[in-house]
């Protein structure tokens, strides 16, 4: 009896998760304390910091909340953070936290209108390179204006309704009905071709897409949520933030852009991969009966998603609430407008966005940990301490390499705040005050596409509905992101040390 019952907890932890994996969790919740209290608090905190970040890497075996929260309940059991911590981060990052709530619902329920748009998009441009610059471009420019982790959303809620129109057609089964498409087993053998080739497309597309973001997020005040925050310290206007950013994000913009059309010319690092004609036929066949198909009911519909759209777009563009309370308007009007009046149709808008905001919850312990063990506090001062001229490159590079592993959004406001007491204590002049927040500002925007845990606009794509269907792992966005970065890293770099 006691036997069958220790095979069934060893069945039940972690799931169908391989036992290699269960066995590395287990040894990490037994080593941290023994690297606490014989090494101390600073290597046990980047011991659980590395270890976070496998629980990321292996998102494809299990998903990061089971494992990370476990290590990070025992942070909090250790007291290497606290309770108080965590809960200080959590009302610090909470507009994202609305926003991931509420604004990826508002966009779960647009989806008939993204896929009418981009359906159009994809089967109307038959270049993949300019098929590839147009997600990217359009990626930027919504991010400079709006929200990374919107735009994301969209992106990938196209990305599901191709995946999905496409793998029930070829499975034999009706698009326009709900039914099973992240398993295989009813695909015929034929189609499994043309299904992995179509995988491979749709991420190169969504890679495109989420590095645009980071490429449109640098450039303006409102871009991404550290920027604000630098704006505030410095006392920037948006135009102004614009302008002192300019002689980094303009050259950074239009590298990246040549980047994207490069690497579908060459078919470098996973990227090239043409949308197979079998694909092509049948999403252009589906499009084609549902234009003819659609009745004034549906017609009406996706009018209210177009006026619900340019709603949302406004109400972002000029700020007039936080971005998650507008999403959450951007629900009521589309249900109230288009009769979806049953609490399970809208419960079934917020299924893939709460896994991901618990995740960014055990994600912020980590962040409290980084904090109260001070992990960084070493790098800032070293940076602080060089000869004036090398501190700008330098401070690009050091909060390149930290937002990599850990939260943009911390890495620059514990950076902005140590060089404003430097400031403020008269050890620097105003200009350079101000081309250190540059260097911090594109620092932490910049080189952080390197790792999905770099920007959050990234790590919500690999633990999305998306990536295990399209099977784009941790280490496949890794691979497919060095481009980007070296090229983003380099160029942001030079222009840091070189053209402020």
């Amino acid at each position: 009896m006691s036997g069958s019952m220790a095979q069934a907890f060893t069945h039940n932890f972690l799931g169908h998760s391989p036992r290699w994996y269960k066995a590395s969790i287990l040894a990490f919740l037994i080593l941290n304390p023994l690297v606490l209290w014989t090494a101390g608090p600073v290597a046990a905190g980047w011991l659980l910091v590395a270890e976070f970040i496998f629980t990321l890497a292996m998102a494809l075996k299990c998903y990061p909340l089971m494992p990370g929260g476990l290590l990070m309940v025992e942070a909090l059991l250790l007291r290497m953070t606290t309770p108080e911590a965590l809960y200080d981060e959590l009302l610090h990052n909470f507009p994202v936290i609305l926003l991931l709530m509420f604004m990826v619902a508002g966009i779960y329920f647009m989806k008939d209108l993204l896929l009418f748009l981009f359906s159009r998009l994809l089967l109307g441009i038959r270049s993949k390179a300019l098929l590839g610059l147009m997600f990217c471009f359009l990626s930027a420019f919504l991010s400079a204006f709006l929200d990374a982790l919107t735009v994301t959303a969209v992106i990938i809620s196209a990305a599901v309704g191709f995946y999905s129109v496409y793998h029930r057609v070829a499975s034999g089964n009706d698009p326009r009905q709900d039914s099973e498409f992240s398993s295989d087993h009813n695909l015929p053998v034929l189609h499994h071709e043309d299904l992995e080739q179509f995988r491979s497309f749709l991420r190169s597309l969504l890679m495109h897409g989420a590095v645009g973001t980071a490429l449109g997020g640098v450039c303006t005040l409102v871009g991404e949520p550290q920027n604000l925050l630098i704006g505030h310290e410095m006392g920037w206007h948006f135009a102004e933030f614009f302008l002192k950013v300019a002689p980094v994000s303009l050259p950074v913009l239009v590298a990246g852009l040549v980047t994207c059309v490069l690497l579908e010319k060459l078919r470098w690092f996973g990227y090239g991969t043409l949308l197979p004609d079998n694909v092509r036929a049948v999403l252009a066949n589906y499009a084609a009966q549902d234009n003819a198909e659609r009745t004034a009911r549906q017609r009406a519909a996706l009018l209210v998603q177009g006026a619900a759209a340019l709603i949302l777009i406004a109400g972002l563009a000029f700020h007039i609430a936080e971005v998650g309370l507008i999403g959450l308007m951007v629900i009521v009007l589309i249900t109230a407008f288009t009769g979806i009046t049953e609490e399970h149709r809208i419960g079934n808008a917020f299924k893939d966005a709460m896994p991901f905001t618990a995740l960014l919850v055990v994600f912020f312990a980590v962040v409290a940990v980084i904090h109260d063990q001070q992990l960084f506090t070493p790098l800032i001062q070293w940076v602080l301490s060089l000869p004036a001229d090398q501190q700008p490159g330098m401070l690009f590079i050091a909060n390149g390499v930290l937002s990599a592993i850990s939260d943009n959004v911390f890495v620059a406001t514990i950076y902005i705040t140590e060089v404003k007491q430097a400031f403020i204590s008269g050890h620097m002049s105003r200009e350079h005050f101000e081309t250190l927040a540059i260097a911090i500002n594109t620092g932490t925007n910049l080189p952080s596409v390197a790792t999905p845990n770099g920007q959050a606009a990234f790590l919500f794509l690999l633990t999305s509905a998306i990536a295990p269907l399209i099977r784009l792992s941790y280490g496949r966005m890794v691979w497919m992101a060095l481009p980007y970065t070296v090229v983003m890293g380099v160029l942001g770099w030079y222009a840091v040390s070189n053209w402020l």
